[in-house]
């Protein structure tokens, strides 16, 4: 369970621009929980995720994890047990290094590393397994530079990367945002694949409202660091994206847009 209690952030504190985006701001997120988000830009979506994460710090508040305080816990130390997908499918390979060299990098997440080689003939073939499973054909590209694939191969592999070693959470930062159409079905299926079969508890940022509805068993959206809808299982499956559209067409109204 992870659970954000009391969170106070404020941006530009001390300056004329001084503005408090979340003020006792509360979330309890169960084990096993798919949460979809949505929300208007500024809405606070990914600066919750980017707290939860430990990119940003806290003016005051706690972050739990199965009851368990990790406030002040180091952003890497929280990346052993949280898996991360952004928006930019650069952000989540390296370029430079091969398929098989970003793939050996992240089956060594969260180790020490020796002065041994960077990668380990020995699992060439488990690499290969997972990476067949894109359908992409890139267990047979494996020394072709990440730099050189496509948008969509790229944030496959992130997707997949992110979850090759044991991990409580996923955290999706708007992942299929940057993709074709095409390419972001692909990408959102691979994601409902991932996270059934690993049982992830799962946060994903979107501004695709079929995505929000059609994807994960909860539904969040947000507004000027407030929670104004949270729908469940048998709640959340009878939401439409008419349903949330008409609840921001709401909103704009209220704030003069």
């Amino acid at each position: 369970m992870l659970e954000l209690r009391g969170i106070e952030k404020y941006y530009n504190p001390g300056t004329i621009n001084e503005m408090c985006l979340f003020h006792d701001f509360h979330l309890k997120i169960e084990q096993g929980e798919f949460l979809s988000v949505v929300g208007s830009n500024g809405s606070g979506k990914t600066s919750m995720l980017n707290i939860i994460c430990g990119s940003i710090p806290l003016e005051a508040g706690r972050i739990l994890i199965n009851d368990k305080d990790i406030t002040k816990e180091k952003e890497y130390r929280r990346n052993e047990r949280i898996g991360r997908v952004y928006q930019n499918p650069a952000m989540g390979t390296c370029p430079s290094m091969t398929i098989l060299e970003n793939m050996s990098l992240a089956d060594n997440k969260g180790r020490l590393y020796g002065l041994g080689r960077g990668t380990n003939k020995a699992r060439i073939g488990y690499y290969r397994e997972q990476l067949s499973q894109l359908g992409l054909g890139l267990e047979d590209k494996m020394d072709i530079k990440v730099g050189s694939l496509s948008g969509g191969q790229r944030q496959a592999m992130a997707l997949l990367m992110s979850t090759m070693t044991p991990i409580e959470f996923l955290i999706l930062d708007e992942h299929t945002a940057a993709l074709d159409p095409k390419t972001a079905e692909l990408i959102m299926e691979l994601t409902d694949k991932i996270v059934k079969a690993k049982h992830l508890t799962t946060i994903m940022v979107t501004h695709n409202l079929r995505y929000a509805v059609e994807y994960g068993n909860r539904l969040l959206m947000m507004h000027q660091g407030e929670v104004i809808l949270d729908k469940k299982e048998e709640e959340k499956e009878s939401i439409t994206v008419d349903d949330i559209l008409k609840l921001f067409n709401e909103i704009s109204i209220e704030c003069g847009n």
